[in-house]
């Protein structure tokens, strides 16, 4: 994988809060720098799906990003933005880059599940683009999620969009990411493709990738940045073993529902010591003891020893 201007590993963070809800900016600090110190990170994924984005206030994202900007004025930090309606996920869009935000990430509405116009989402794009004033990021969701994954016509509209500038391609299928790789490779060459298929990481290295934006990344980041070293490198056996280990971790936190991807991953990291509660926003509940001994037996071997 080539160093991209636009690339590059970025750890998809989660979003600490006490019991009653509230930000706990001290463990949202300490989050950022644990992450960043693991070299070879290149950025952050704020205010995403692991990070409860969906959740926050403007006010309160944009606080999440003054944070990260303070923790790593040198990194690359992304916001993300998946307001239902144009205007406020515009508005979104100008408070995070006021708030110091390298880059706008445009997740899709949930309720583009049920299905989307490929004009709305087009226009969608278009509105936050133009408010944002700055590099913007695609998602390209799940191929199980219906309107979250973009058809070919739909992506290649979106590719025209001048602002855009890479892409978080989480089609969760090999398949249809290598079709998205293709595809962005073709029309804009100059675009980042960057594999986020938590549990297909491997493959999707393997096929090509400008880099990555996971939550993996936010708890086990040297495993990340050591795929990537060994894909790099060309040695397929290091780099299949580490994805061995990764794949049952991924499969856990992803295992459904998924709307409870940031609760394990909040568990995992509380267990580890690196945030002091695993609490979410309501209405996401705690997970139970029988599932956050299932996290800690696939976390396990992903860890360094003393790490536990």
């Amino acid at each position: 994988m080539a160093a991209h201007p636009h690339g590059g590993l970025h750890a998809a963070t989660i979003c600490p809060m006490h019991a009653d809800g509230a930000l706990d900016l001290d463990s949202l600090e300490a989050h950022f720098a644990a992450v960043l110190a693991t070299e070879g990170l290149d950025g952050l994924l704020l205010n995403g799906h692991a990070g409860e984005g969906v959740f926050l206030s403007r006010d309160e994202a944009a606080t999440v990003v003054r944070h990260a900007k303070a923790i790593a004025p040198a990194k690359r930090v992304l916001a993300a933005v998946s307001a239902e309606a144009t205007a406020e996920a515009a508005a979104d869009a100008q408070a995070a880059r006021a708030a110091g935000a390298d880059g706008i990430m445009v997740f899709a509405p949930f309720s583009w599940a049920l299905g989307a116009d490929p004009r709305a989402i087009l226009a969608h794009h278009k509105g936050i683009a133009e408010a944002a004033e700055g590099p913007v990021y695609l998602f390209q969701g799940s191929v199980g999620s219906g309107g979250l994954h973009y058809a070919p016509d739909t992506l290649a509209a979106l590719l025209d969009i001048e602002a855009v500038v890479g892409i978080k391609e989480g089609s969760w299928e090999t398949r249809a990411y290598e079709d998205t790789l293709r595809q962005t490779r073709a029309l804009r060459p100059d675009v980042a493709v960057m594999a986020s298929g938590d549990e297909h990481l491997f493959a999707c290295f393997q096929l090509g990738s400008d880099g990555s934006a996971v939550s993996l990344a936010a708890l086990v980041p040297d495993l990340i940045v050591a795929l990537d070293a060994a894909t790099r490198a060309k040695d397929t056996d290091a780099a299949l073993a580490i994805h061995r280990k990764l794949y049952p971790l991924a499969r856990a936190i992803y295992a459904r529902p998924g709307h409870l991807a940031a609760a394990r991953l909040k568990a995992c990291l509380a267990r580890l010591g690196r945030i002091d509660s695993p609490a979410c926003r309501a209405p996401t509940p705690p997970i139970d003891p029988a599932e956050a001994e299932r996290l800690a037996a696939a976390l396990a071997p992903c860890l360094e020893p003393g790490d536990d």
